[in-house]
């Protein structure tokens, strides 16, 4: 819940960094949904996608201050983040619901990012990989085989922080992940990309990102500037 009108200049500044060093990577902005019209608008053109922070299950209907993922691709978006941990925490949602929405966004053409990641609780009892391997199980709807979608890993307890898993420890899950996502959906398990989020900075990103199965980052704070933002980027 970052973002006004008048912080629009910063993904100007971005598509302007972006034009004269282009990333080895793809690059999207998920904005609050008051911005993506704008943004998208802004962006046209450059390689920067839009993309929206949560959808809801239904096309439309009596749901009142929700968003469907339909009206985000009307808006401009490409991409949608669900699951995300202060959504499943904040707004209690669980896996089936996640799933849901990883369905729907498949079914309006977006992207999923669909995240998944243990409490620090989780991590000390040593249940950190039965915990993930279970949500991205139970988050991924049959329905996005053969769709683009990606897995975002953010350890809760490392969101904003400033704390961060060992090294092995983030590779570790990430093997996990992989795995678990070749058992799911077969060959194409083996191409789905698997982010890392959680505390992201320029000064971390380029050793996270070295990894094996790192294959991006989902960035949080760091993102709302365009010159910290590039930094991240530019370690890849």
């Amino acid at each position: 819940m970052n973002g006004l009108a008048v912080d629009l200049g910063e993904a100007r500044a971005l598509a302007g960094i972006v034009e004269g060093r282009p990333p080895a990577c793809r690059l999207a902005l998920c904005p609050p949904a008051t911005l993506i019209r704008p943004m998208a608008d802004l962006l046209a053109g450059s390689s920067v996608l839009v993309g929206g922070q949560d959808c809801h299950p239904e096309v439309k209907g009596a749901h009142t201050g929700d968003i469907s993922a339909e009206m985000l691709a009307d808006a401009g978006a490409a991409l949608v983040i669900v699951g995300h941990s202060e959504r499943r925490s904040g707004h209690h949602e669980d896996d089936r619901l996640v799933a849901l929405k990883s369905a729907a966004a498949a079914r309006a053409g977006l992207e999923p990012i669909v995240c998944v990641g243990e409490s620090h609780a989780q991590r000390l009892a040593g249940d950190a990989l039965a915990v993930v391997t279970s949500q991205v199980c139970g988050s991924l709807s049959p329905a996005l085989r053969d769709r683009p979608f990606t897995v975002a890993y953010e350890p809760v307890w490392a969101i904003g922080t400033g704390r961060i898993p060992e090294m092995a420890e983030i590779e570790q899950m990430h093997l996990a992940i992989r795995t678990t996502l070749v058992e799911m959906f077969g060959v194409g398990g083996e191409a789905v990309a698997i982010l890392y989020g959680g505390s992201v900075k320029p000064g971390n990103a380029g050793d996270i990102l070295k990894l094996r199965e790192v294959g991006g980052a989902l960035v949080g704070g760091a993102s709302l500037k365009a010159a910290e933002f590039a930094a991240i980027f530019e370690a890849v």
